[in-house]
């Protein structure tokens, strides 16, 4: 399972990075274009926007793989290691819940959405609500996978030597 989800690793980054670049890139050209060429190109903010939207939602992911999404621990911290752990795995259970809902609503949007184009890019809009899907199929990802180190840590009661001691 470590090998699986360091290949995700890395094919997230991957991903990621090009489409921050191209996105960095189309959003430049469009600058140049406007402002010293005096042209407009039709197509750039839509781009941009469609590329920003895919970014966020696999930038869910990797906030989880990393730990830094954003919790509030006053309360947890202040308990015993192996309860402070099961709410733990409690609110992994919740924000799984509301990623399978959310991917399952996700669904249902990509087969609304599919004969609807972006006017300037030409796409199906099906591909910007794929985000979603994505997003939230990886977030669920990174929740086991959480979850499976919780119980792990729970069992013998500290924090293992992989998770970094969080």
């Amino acid at each position: 399972m470590r090998k699986l989800l360091k290949a995700l690793d890395l094919l997230e980054d991957i991903i990621l990075v090009s489409m921050f670049a191209a996105m960095v890139a189309v959003i430049f050209m469009q600058v140049i274009m406007r402002y010293v060429f005096n042209n407009s190109l039709s197509w750039s903010e839509e781009l941009g926007k469609f590329l920003f939207v895919w970014l966020s939602w696999f930038g869910i992911s990797i906030g989880a793989r990393r730990k830094e999404h954003i919790k509030i621990t006053m309360l947890v911290d202040k308990l015993p290691y192996r309860v402070a752990r099961v709410l733990d795995l409690v609110a992994e259970a919740v924000v799984i819940a509301i990623c399978v809902v959310t991917a399952v609503y996700g669904v249902s949007l990509v087969r609304s959405q599919s004969a609807i184009r972006y006017a300037g890019i030409r796409i199906s809009i099906s591909w910007g609500y794929l985000s979603v899907v994505v997003g939230c199929a990886l977030m669920t990802i990174r929740g086991l996978a959480a979850m499976i180190e919780d119980v792990r840590a729970i069992k013998i009661g500290k924090p293992l030597a992989s998770n970094g001691g969080s």
